[in-house]
């Protein structure tokens, strides 16, 4: 039996500049440093500056390990729901994106579903660096949740999540957000303080 194993990690802390703080570089050389003995086909991330600045970073650990960008791994909604089907403070919250990006986010994300999980022919171990919204999106999708449930898995920056495939069964969330390998001041960067379990 071949096993799959999705590795995602969010991308490091960011300033408003897009780019990685000394937080979040550190944050990534420590990601690095926990995965160097995984035997990676694969490092994708988003395009954006914060996730690709991250996965070079990580990647400095993993030398041997191609790299690359994906469009599908990027910063998007991955499904809109009919604002009568969630609390208001969801409804709110996706009532700040424009028409045009709820409308061009599931498409990408049906995508990201396909090219990224499900069973595969031999052992595989791929590592995407991406953000917040995807993973909550693939976590959900895995646990056969309904296609809302995205909303409110939240991860914190370079937070480790795994998802296991196999053809006999259905998929296993492996750990989500686990932050074992940062010391407490670099934790919970990424959350809302009121979500923060420390």
């Amino acid at each position: 039996m071949a096993y799959r194993f999705l590795y995602m990690a969010r991308h490091g802390e960011a300033g408003a500049d897009g780019e990685l703080t000394e937080n979040g570089r550190r944050q990534a050389e420590l990601l690095g440093q926990r995965l160097d003995h995984v035997p990676f086909t694969a490092i994708g991330h988003s395009p954006l500056a914060r996730a690709a600045a991250t996965a070079a970073t990580v990647s400095a650990a993993l030398p041997d390990v191609a790299v690359h960008s994906a469009d599908l791994l990027g910063d998007y909604v991955p499904f809109a729901p009919e604002r009568t089907e969630l609390p208001p403070v969801y409804s709110d919250f996706l009532d700040t994106f424009s028409a045009t990006e709820l409308a061009d986010g599931p498409p990408l994300a049906r995508a990201a579903l396909e090219r990224y999980t499900g069973p595969a022919d031999q052992d595989t171990y791929e590592l995407v660096v991406t953000h917040n919204f995807l993973i909550g999106w693939f976590v959900s999708q895995a646990l056969d949740a309904p296609p809302s449930r995205w909303l409110g898995l939240n991860q914190g920056n370079c937070g480790l999540t795994v998802l296991l495939y196999r053809n006999d069964r259905p998929p296993s969330l492996v750990t989500f957000n686990d932050m074992g390998h940062l010391p407490p001041e670099l934790r919970w960067t990424g959350f809302p303080s009121e979500l923060r379990a420390n």
